[in-house]
């Protein structure tokens, strides 16, 4: 990055995108989140899990200035997760007029997940679109892209994405770091890399920007061809800011943009200014114990649980997946939810993971498939939990969604913050199984190696002696 201009000021670029926001017609930001993680940089912001008409029409009259629908569509495979995308974007059309709305697909950071897919059938249905524009910009992460090229950093040290475990993800691995090349061999070769326009870093940081009505940034994406794909750098929080603000300035002028993005692109459009960290209601301390759902298997996540068994006060609960697949699952599931009630209702905190091997199938279809049966378990097992835990901390973006939906019954929630960067905190719905309960959605990899303790210590934990039980079976 040595040879980059140096940033611009963000304070004035995000009072600009806040002016622009006033000045152009009201357009509700519809976030399409392929996992609840997406959630990690906003606050005060409603969350859907179901999307039907009606639910879509009140959301769009409570919440004008934009929400997230739940689609989870990372957990399907491809010809299912087009489906329900489709289905969704249908119903946001009855809802509201096409033009009334910004669609985001908000994906993963570090490029997993069912693009170009998604934004295909996003933009036959909602369509047409002048450009589809990808943006992976995700500064707690630590994800960047300079001269196309997306980084993922961890200590003092960037890798570029195709050489991290991410790209070889069983699901949605590949192959390359440069987003254009990506955005190719996504494709299949459809979109090819030549066609891929791209936004410098040295365009976002040129002085010339605060004259609304000759922006160089917005006159090129104006000029890009029609249904273009383009990618764009950043590598600091003004570089997204400058370029939201070129993106609106370019819709105020009639243009019409798709979105593929991570967690930050969201908060920056929506005006958001940064805020500290979510603390705790007094109803957190209450005499019950927390509950600690690890469902992911990323290195990362895996590292942080042991760090937490090792220091924590905590019982500690292992479900074997070989044993959760096998006919013996629906015991195994049984003997976890009442070890669960039992610690919690002791005041205790619980730690429920799966086993840390990870099992996959021969393929992406099967290796989807492991994955949701696994977390179908979970979700069993949070189904028969009969107390309510003071708080509940899910570990995986597959986990977290499942849980939440299918385990807890939200159908809508409240971001109300983060307890750690990048890691937020909902304020379930009345609806829910344990209503008003503070849920967190903890990223798979996000944070450092003490994070998931860290995360503890936040929600005042429990003092009590370490207890560690292994695949309790009758």
């Amino acid at each position: 990055m040595s040879g980059l201009p140096p940033p611009l000021e963000e304070a004035p670029l995000r009072a600009a995108v806040r002016t622009a926001l006033r000045a152009r017609a009201p357009r509700t930001l519809v976030v399409l989140d392929d996992d609840p993680t997406g959630t990690q940089t906003v606050h005060d912001v409603p969350v859907l899990t179901t999307w039907e008409v009606n639910t879509l029409r009140r959301e769009f009259a409570e919440s004008p200035d934009g929400f997230f629908v739940l689609t989870n569509s990372r957990s399907l495979p491809p010809t299912e997760a087009g489906a329900r995308i489709r289905d969704i974007a249908r119903n946001l059309a009855t809802a509201a007029p096409r033009e009334s709305f910004t669609i985001v697909s908000r994906g993963d950071s570090t490029l997993r997940g069912h693009f170009p897919l998604e934004t295909d059938v996003l933009a036959e249905e909602l369509g047409p679109y002048d450009v589809t524009l990808v943006v992976p910009y995700f500064q707690a992460g630590r994800r960047m892209t300079v001269h196309d090229v997306h980084y993922v950093g961890e200590g003092d040290r960037f890798t570029p994405v195709a050489e991290t475990p991410f790209a070889r993800d069983p699901s949605f691995g590949f192959r390359a770091s440069n987003l254009r090349t990506w955005v190719e061999e996504k494709s299949g070769g459809r979109i090819r890399r030549e066609e891929v326009a791209s936004f410098s870093i040295a365009e976002l940081r040129t002085p010339d920007w605060d004259d609304g009505d000759a922006d160089p940034l917005a006159a090129r994406l104006r000029a890009l061809p029609r249904g273009a794909t383009a990618v764009v750098n950043a590598c600091h929080p003004s570089d997204l800011a400058r370029f939201v603000l070129a993106a609106l300035r370019a819709e105020l002028a009639g243009g019409r943009y798709l979105f593929r993005t991570a967690a930050d692109f969201v908060a920056t459009r929506l005006g958001l200014e940064p805020r500290g960290l979510w603390q705790p209601a007094i109803e957190c301390t209450s005499a019950r114990g927390g509950l600690v759902i690890v469902g992911s298997h990323v290195p990362k996540t895996t590292g942080q649980l042991q760090h937490l068994l090792w220091v924590g006060d905590v019982i500690a609960l292992e479900a074997s997946v070989p044993e959760l697949l096998s006919p013996r699952g629906p015991a195994l599931v049984a003997a976890l939810a009442a070890l669960i009630d039992t610690g919690v209702a002791a005041g205790r905190n619980v730690v429920l993971s799966t086993s840390r091997t990870l099992v996959t199938g021969r393929d992406a279809a099967e290796s989807l498939a492991v994955a949701g049966r696994v977390s179908a378990a979970l979700v069993d097992v949070v189904r028969r939990i009969t107390v309510a835990p003071r708080w509940i901390i899910a570990k995986g973006g597959i986990t977290s969604s499942d849980v939440a939906t299918a385990g807890l019954g939200v159908q809508r929630a409240t971001v109300r913050g983060a307890l750690l960067p990048g890691v937020p905190v909902w304020e379930l719905g009345a609806e829910a199984r344990f209503p008003h309960l503070p849920y967190v959605v903890f990223p798979g990899n996000v944070g450092g190696a003490t994070a998931l303790h860290d995360a503890l210590q936040r929600l005042a934990p429990a003092p009590a002696a370490h207890e560690s039980i292994s695949s309790p079976l009758p």
